[in-house]
């Protein structure tokens, strides 16, 4: 679990993209605030702060706004095409008791038995649904797979979770398996004899010399 970090967020009146833009370009991050039935604050960020916080596992912060801190939850983080520019954020008040929705990573841990023995292993599941207190919640959810054997698999209900916290995703789901590596395809049939694929053309000249006996 990260632990939460302080961001400074200032008060910003312009909107729309040519002020976002200049803001970007001033260092900072356009951003909202919002939840609790408050009204939804339009702030800027350091880039440089917000970005170290994000690096660290930060999903929950303590945000000095106007004069006053409060939690927010980082519900929804907007970069650019390249994935390399952060563009805009959107935080979520929440309080310390207040439990939680959010998508969680996984990360897979150790050596997979059933590779050596000849199998692939293959994860369909990178991340989990969970619900769990707003200042308990895990930077990722470990996988560990030094038991897992051939046509073996392990199910989300398999998991060893974090003390609070539940998941959502179906529990027969399956996070990753180790299966067979799959046969390569038959070669192609041989191609027809010469004599055979020459047919055609024999059978042809046959009935035009047929033709010619008959004028």
């Amino acid at each position: 679990m990260a632990e939460s970090v302080v961001l400074v967020a200032e008060a910003r009146d312009g909107r729309g993209t040519r002020a976002a833009r200049r803001l970007r370009k001033q260092g900072f991050v356009p951003a909202v605030i919002y939840g609790h039935k408050e009204e939804t604050v339009s702030v800027a960020l350091h880039t440089e702060d917000l970005e170290k916080a994000i690096r660290h596992g930060a999903r929950v912060v303590d945000l000095q706004a106007g004069g006053k801190t409060e939690k927010a939850l980082i519900r929804d983080l907007q970069w650019d095409h390249l994935g390399k520019e952060l563009l805009h954020v959107d935080f979520t008040r929440v309080a310390a008791d207040e439990r939680v929705t959010l998508t969680v990573p996984l990360e897979i841990r150790g050596i997979a038995p059933g590779i050596a023995a000849g199998g692939v292993l293959d994860q369909p599941l990178h991340s989990l649904h969970v619900e769990c207190l707003a200042v308990s919640i895990p930077d990722r959810i470990r996988v560990n797979v030094n038991e897992l054997q051939l046509d073996a698999a392990i199910h989300v209900r398999d998991l060893v979770l974090p003390p609070g916290v539940k998941v959502m995703d179906d529990p027969d789901a399956i996070i990753v398996h180790v299966t067979a590596k799959q046969v390569e395809a038959e070669a192609a049939a041989p191609a027809a004899p010469a004599a055979e694929q020459a047919e055609p053309e024999l059978i042809g000249r046959q009935k035009a010399a047929e033709e010619g006996e008959g004028e």
